[in-house]
């Protein structure tokens, strides 16, 4: 490589990355040719050797559930300084971790969550890891939605004293339980919401005391509007 080409590079302020792109050439390449022609390459201060990171600091960093990446970015090396000493330490990040148990199939580990802390994740079907306190409140807003879904569609209030003050007080009441697939006021909601409404479609809307005394007989529910 030319001294003068080179050093026109390395006055536009670029790397030895940028130039080794610019040459199509590898960034060793171009080092070993800056410094052959007497150059400096730009970022020399930067990147020259400082030392080994200290293992308490990236332990603490690890135990926080940071990436290589954002690790690199807190203590001002570069990545491939902070895998270097991960594994200089014997330590791993929490993504490593997950990556690792992913391939091997384990059902569950103890990682960090943003909003739990240290919690329980398991493996989810499609791979990767998910906090099982965060999938099982998942789980119970979409009940709730679909609930909601389905309670307004059925009116929104007892077909019998019209009550419509908390939608978990108001239950489905199979006209015909012969009909009846699966419950819709527990596990139910929890089924696709198509499967639901054709589910609902065999019940009518009752709250909580109405739906009992219909059970006990004391009362009579009317018949659902689809077996009209």
């Amino acid at each position: 490589m030319e001294r003068a080409l080179l050093q026109g590079f390395l006055e536009e302020g670029l790397s030895l990355a940028q130039i080794g792109r610019r040459l199509d050439r590898h960034e060793s390449t171009v080092a070993y040719w800056i410094q052959k022609h007497g150059l400096r390459a730009n970022g020399r201060e930067r990147h020259s050797a400082r030392g080994a990171l200290d293992r308490n600091e990236l332990a603490s960093l690890v135990e926080r559930g940071m990436s290589i990446a954002a690790i690199a970015g807190t203590v001002d090396r570069s990545k491939a300084t902070v895998r270097h000493w991960l594994c200089e330490y014997r330590l791993s990040t929490v993504w490593a971790e997950r990556r690792r148990g992913s391939k091997s199939g384990r059902r569950a580990m103890t990682l960090p969550c943003p909003r739990h802390g240290m919690t329980t994740f398991r493996l989810r079907r499609e791979g990767g890891y998910r906090c099982a306190r965060c999938g099982a409140e998942a789980v119970t807003r979409r009940r709730r939605k679909v609930k909601q879904i389905l309670v307004k569609e059925a009116g929104g209030a007892c077909v019998l004293c019209g009550y419509n003050g908390c939608v978990a007080a108001l239950e489905f009441h199979h006209v015909e339980p012969a009909e009846k697939r699966f419950s819709l006021s527990h596990r139910g909601v929890a089924r696709s919401l198509a499967r639901a409404r054709d589910e609902a479609s065999k019940c009518v809307l009752l709250c909580s005391n109405c739906h009992a005394e219909v059970e006990a007989g004391q009362a009579v529910a009317p018949v659902a509007v689809d077996a009209l």
